[in-house]
């Protein structure tokens, strides 16, 4: 009898050991692929959940797959911390085996990414001369034009996303001391602006942004992500 409990004991061992060397190598694999998908300088680290593995390979459906990108830059922009998360993604092992993507299909695609402010103040006007988070909410600070004056002073912003992208859109404004009144209004033509970000990889489109400390932090997301019409 102890024999045989120690040869299950074993064989246990060696299951999970194969299930493990079987996740770290499609996850190296993973990483791989998305690297040279994207160009990226760094292979991204990958984390199939789940255990055991192989049950999901065989039954060609993996429930959570997050992959961490970190730095990317695309439309012009660069962000930090991408991560991208998938849920209920169906790969057939036949379909894996022979290389055919027409099967590959995400349920959804999760991504974050943080926005960092000097690239915001790379798309504002000129007179913006800087973006950070408060207690107060998101504020600019800048001169403004104010009957043919240059006036200091500091405006909190609302941050949405939009078809076209992030979109700043002034919604108070604090004058230096003892400096003019600046009108909302006309702040709202003239600092209004857009930081084009309007996907993440994966055709994942904006759907969430917060300010942090760091950044804006944007949420794309998408649904039925065929991995065969991604470009």
């Amino acid at each position: 009898m102890r024999a045989l409990l120690i040869l299950v004991v074993v064989l246990a061992i060696g299951l999970v050991v194969g299930d493990r060397v079987a996740v770290v190598l499609a996850q190296n694999e993973i990483g791989r692929a998305v690297a040279a998908e994207y160009d990226l300088a760094q292979r991204p680290g990958v984390e199939i959940a789940g255990f055991p593995f192989l049950t999901q390979v065989v039954g060609g459906t993996y429930h959570d797959i997050d992959i961490r990108i970190g730095d990317w830059s695309g439309q012009n922009i660069s962000v930090h911390d991408l991560d991208v998360a998938l849920t209920d993604v169906s790969a057939p092992l036949n379909d894996l085996i022979e290389n055919r993507t027409s099967n590959l299909v995400a349920a959804t695609a999760t991504a974050t990414a943080v926005v960092p402010y000097d690239v915001v103040l790379g798309f504002a006007p000129e007179n913006v001369e800087s973006i950070s988070d408060s207690p107060q909410g998101l504020r600019v600070t800048g001169k403004f034009a104010v009957a043919g004056m240059s006036v200091p002073a500091t405006v909190f912003v609302t941050v949405a996303p939009t078809d076209a992208g992030i979109e700043v859109v002034p919604v108070s404004v604090q004058a230096a001391a003892g400096g003019p009144t600046l009108s909302l209004a006309l702040l709202r033509q003239s600092l209004t602006f857009v930081v084009p970000l309007q996907a993440l990889p994966l055709g994942a489109r904006l759907t969430a942004i917060t300010p942090g400390a760091d950044g804006l932090h944007a949420t794309a997301v998408a649904h039925n992500v065929r991995f065969d019409d991604l470009p």
